[in-house]
């Protein structure tokens, strides 16, 4: 039976695929310190937290049937520290949350919940959001999130997801302070390993030898390059299904492309929704602190950055849309010269495959046997010879 579970339930945004990445790719080492990470593909915990939250997710929850079944199971059989991660559990309802937690049985439940400032997660979401088809403007997504009964779709999601002291009580209700862990992303600029480092004291995995390369990350974009994406995203969404907009947008375009437009504005709030951002993580630091959470790093990190210059994704011009966009083309391009290139192979894979066949066909031997085989088919006992041949061969 497992001794104890780290549950990572969130937030979105704060370095989850990143944390993710390196639990699956160095499952070998931390099973030699007893430490569990129960995954055979790496959207397991993704799968999982669908299954028990039933939610839909373009076909995904189909695959995703019994999933938290089989991860709890793995979980209550291990016998040492398990860790569950996932960022979409955060939006688990009360009743989700209390099934979750007795399907791990009797293990001692150490709950996680990574969190950073609205001044920063509100661009983000918005930003997610347009990679995943969305072509709502900065301007509809932030009155949407300020009042949410605007668009209960929109703005119930990312609530949910982003809602800190909500999460928590919806998470952590029936678990002491000292088995709830805060790990807060640091201020923008700080050294790219504290995140790491805050992660590390959280699940207890100081002073292992973990391969810490990042494979899979979210990057962010920048102004220009956000608002090219949402352009796209109106001349395409009705005529590019989904399985081919995740390759060809998402990874090839937002991830691989103009991720790398690193000398742009970066996304910002307007000056009275950057105030209203702050004074409600205020707030929420006041509660947090109030409860006495074991955090890893600051609650002061929640208050976000100073305002600064803001640049308004929904009027960018032609010639601040131009650079990325050549770069789209560029990319689209290239990959187009690839796919041609391994046509062109099938083709000529198919055209030899085809000449072995034809080759095969002119021999004495092959005339011979179909000359049998259209004997056999002309009866009902040939063709009862034939059938019970090729079972025997095993063709039927």
């Amino acid at each position: 039976m497992s001794r104890r579970v780290l549950l990572h339930v969130g937030c979105p945004k704060t370095g989850t695929s990143y944390l993710q990445d390196v639990l699956f790719r160095n499952q070998k080492v931390l099973r030699e310190h007893d430490i569990l990470y129960p995954a055979d593909r790496f959207d397991a915990h993704f799968l999982a937290a669908l299954d028990l939250m039933t939610l839909p997710w373009g076909g995904l929850e189909t695959e995703a049937v019994g999933a938290w079944d089989r991860l709890a199971e793995q979980v209550r059989d291990w016998h040492g520290t398990s860790i569950i991660s996932h960022e979409i559990f955060a939006r688990a309802t009360p009743t989700q949350v209390a099934r979750a937690l007795e399907s791990l049985g009797d293990a001692e439940v150490h709950l996680v919940l990574s969190v950073r400032d609205l001044v920063r997660q509100i661009p983000a979401e918005w930003q997610e959001n347009v990679k995943h088809r969305s072509h709502i403007t900065y301007a509809k997504f932030l009155r949407t999130i300020r009042d949410p009964a605007r668009d209960s779709r929109i703005g119930s999601w990312f609530w949910a997801v982003q809602e800190i002291p909500d999460i928590l009580d919806r998470w952590g209700a029936s678990l002491p302070p000292s088995q709830v862990h805060l790990v807060t992303v640091p201020p923008s600029g700080a050294d790219r390993g504290e995140l790491w480092r805050r992660f590390s004291h959280a699940f207890g995995l100081e002073g292992l030898d973990l391969d810490l390369t990042a494979e899979r990350e979210n990057p962010s974009l920048g102004v220009p390059e956000t608002s090219l994406l949402r352009t796209i995203n109106q001349r395409v969404t009705s005529i590019l299904a989904p399985p081919d907009y995740r390759p060809l947008v998402r990874e090839l375009l937002a991830h691989q492309t103009l991720s790398r437009g690193v000398a742009s504005a970066r996304l910002g709030l307007a000056p009275d929704d950057h105030a209203w951002a702050q004074d409600l993580c205020r707030s929420w630091v006041e509660v947090m602190t109030s409860r006495g959470y074991d955090v890893s790093g600051s609650l002061d990190d929640l208050i976000g950055p100073d305002p600064g210059s803001f640049a308004d994704p929904d009027v960018a011009t032609a010639d601040v849309l131009l650079p990325p966009a050549l770069d789209a083309i560029s990319a689209l391009l290239v990959e187009g010269a690839r796919l041609r290139a391994v046509e062109e192979r099938l083709h000529e894979e198919l055209r030899e495959a085809r000449d072995e066949r034809d080759r095969a066909r002119l021999t004495p031997s092959y005339r011979v046997k179909r000359k049998i085989v259209t004997s056999l088919e002309d009866s009902p006992a040939g063709r009862g010879t034939l059938d019970a041949y090729r079972r025997a061969r095993g063709k039927k």
